[in-house]
């Protein structure tokens, strides 16, 4: 058998000051033309691994390295990040930190010519990879007006423009939307099929990615866990870990069915063997009286007296660096209600992040008007803006450190640096950070609390105890809204999901509604089960029960799942 392009052997990594080590005793090897999925909850190694291959680990984290982790023949322990960087390309969590130039033309431009390429041939990748990823229209842009998402679309780019032999991807697609996230992986198993790119992709969303990967290995308390095809990890993560299971498969183990499925194919195919498949006798009405509510709402509210926060056609432009200006939002109304739980949906560039900037008073409207029934307080998307020191706990107001920390499930991390966190784990330090003694470790809740894609690198089980924490805070009053590319936690969360588009408000209505009704912005039990409307694996498997009752002569009600 060939050589290994990725061979990691008895790894084991401590960082600097930490208790325990990161990776234990860590035994993989990646052939060429491989798509390696990497699982686990959030802290479980994944990140440290991908920054071990790429030659960050111990070369510029430090900390204490044994074992080896060899990379196209190059010995990391000898070769530093530098090196490894002529085989293989990698982008992490946090894209911000991974620009460096002024235009995103200049950000592809710099690794091209780093590797020595012509002005013709550099011209030639540049534009061949942007229109691969949708961001032809940005290549003028200056990096400072991309959105999250678009930004994390460049930083891509920018790995991707030198076609590299190896691709490490921490959570590349935690700030795109559905459209984007499964064209990328559909990019990623097409570069893998067709130019025989190696790719080890880390991913909280396996959804997502379940059906391109060859191999799923899983990471459980920095130790391997499970090295499986992607039908064994699904039975192993249903015994072993359900956290990490897919929706749809939740759903399967729920209703008692095997095997379990992949994705939604693997599912509705399993569903009409057994003769348990949609039909248009399972489409419902939708609840709230329908495709009309949205419009009644809007009639109501105006009526009604002030919400906790008010947007009266609210204008935002931007200079995006080409002379012709950028319309953010275009005259967007919304009102939500104190105890209100809004999930934010659209695709990258809707407007989502700046609705949350003018509702916390960081960016006025050029036109329109702003009313909120007290403090608003938000969450940005990357939770480094909010570190000024070299502890979890120095980040928050003694009176409340202790009880923030415990809250958020960090109190093991008291006296971590905040850097050295996992991107989830950082994502719940700046939570904490923003509401500590404010509906987080004690006090009364602000009026409104707002959030930006908080389920970066979150794991599943972690975003159950999001969920549950944001709608304790708004059952104390507060109005939460929540802006996210993430189906599933807006099913868990939301009692209303607002789908912008172009920075007008496409839909509007309440979220079983809205996450069950289109193609994209649709759970994986909604594309399932579809016509029916059922969002959440518990309540997709009392649909499945209900169709078995006829067959089978009887009613076996499945368990009743958390966030259901």
């Amino acid at each position: 058998m060939p050589e290994p392009l990725l061979r990691v052997a008895g790894l084991t990594y401590r960082y600097p000051g930490a208790d325990a080590p990161a990776l234990a005793d860590v035994d993989l090897e990646v052939h060429r033309s491989e798509l390696v999925l990497l699982a686990g909850s959030s802290g479980s190694g994944k990140s440290t691994l991908l920054r071990a291959a790429a030659g960050l680990v111990p070369h510029f984290h430090g900390g204490h390295l044994a074992g080896r982790v060899v990379v196209g023949g190059l010995d990391t322990r000898s070769s530093g990040p530098a090196e490894v960087a002529s085989v293989a390309a990698t982008v992490f969590q946090d894209p911000e930190s991974q620009v460096v130039m002024s235009t995103v033309r200049a950000e592809l431009l710099l690794p091209l010519e780093s590797a020595g390429r012509s002005p013709k041939a550099a011209a030639r990748a540049i534009e061949e990879t942007a229109l691969s990823l949708g961001i032809a229209a940005l290549l003028d842009r200056p990096v400072e007006t991309l959105s999250g998402g678009e930004l994390q679309r460049v930083a891509l780019a920018s790995a991707l423009v030198t076609q590299p032999r190896l691709l490490l991807l921490d959570e590349p697609t935690s700030q795109l939307d559905p459209v984007a996230g499964d064209e990328l992986i559909w990019q990623l198993r097409r570069m893998n099929e067709e130019w025989g790119t190696t790719v080890v992709l880390a991913e909280q969303r396996l959804e997502r990615c379940l059906g391109a990967a060859d191999r799923v290995v899983a990471l459980a308390g920095g130790r391997l866990a499970c090295d499986a095809d992607p039908a064994g990890f699904v039975e192993w993560a249903a015994a072993a870990a359900p956290e990490l299971a897919p929706p749809a498969s939740r759903m399967f183990a729920l209703a008692g069915l095997r095997p379990l499925p992949v994705g939604v194919k693997d599912a509705r195919s399993q569903l009409d063997s057994a003769g348990l498949g949609s039909s248009e006798e399972d489409e419902e009405a939708p609840p709230d009286g329908g495709r009309d509510a949205p419009r009644r709402r809007l009639r109501r509210s105006r009526r009604s007296p002030p919400g906790a926060l008010e947007l009266d056609r609210v204008w935002v432009e931007y200079d995006d660096g080409t002379g012709g200006g950028l319309a953010a939002l275009r005259g967007l109304s919304l009102k939500v209600e104190a105890g209100e739980s809004l999930a934010l949906l659209g695709r990258n560039g809707a407007g989502k992040s700046t609705l949350l900037r003018v509702a916390a008073g960081l960016r006025a409207p050029d036109r329109g008007a702003v009313r909120a029934a007290g403090e608003v307080c938000l969450v940005v998307q990357d939770p480094a803006a909010f570190f000024l020191h070299d502890s979890a706990r120095g980040e928050l107001p003694p009176a409340f450190a202790d009880a923030a920390l415990e809250d958020v499930g960090l109190a093991p991390k008291a006296e971590s640096n905040p850097r050295d966190l996992s991107g989830g784990e950082r994502q719940r330090l700046a939570l904490a950070i923003v509401l500590a003694g404010r509906g987080i470790g004690g006090g009364s809740p602000p009026a409104v609390i707002a959030l930006d894609e908080p389920t970066r690198g979150i794991d599943g089980g972690q975003k159950l105890a999001l969920a549950e924490r944001l709608r304790k805070l708004a059952s104390a009053g507060a109005a939460v809204i929540v802006a996210t590319h993430d189906v599933e936690f807006a099913a868990q969360l939301a009692d209303r999901c607002v789908l912008l588009g172009e920075g007008r408000i496409v839909a509007d209505g309440p979220a079983r509604e809205v996450l069950s009704g289109g193609r994209y912005f649709a759970t994986e039990v909604a594309r399932v089960l579809a016509p029916a409307f059922a969002v959440l694996p518990a309540e997709g498997a009392r649909l499945i029960a209900a169709r078995r009752s006829p067959i089978e002569g009887k009613a076996a009600a499945p368990p009743v799942e958390a966030g259901s």
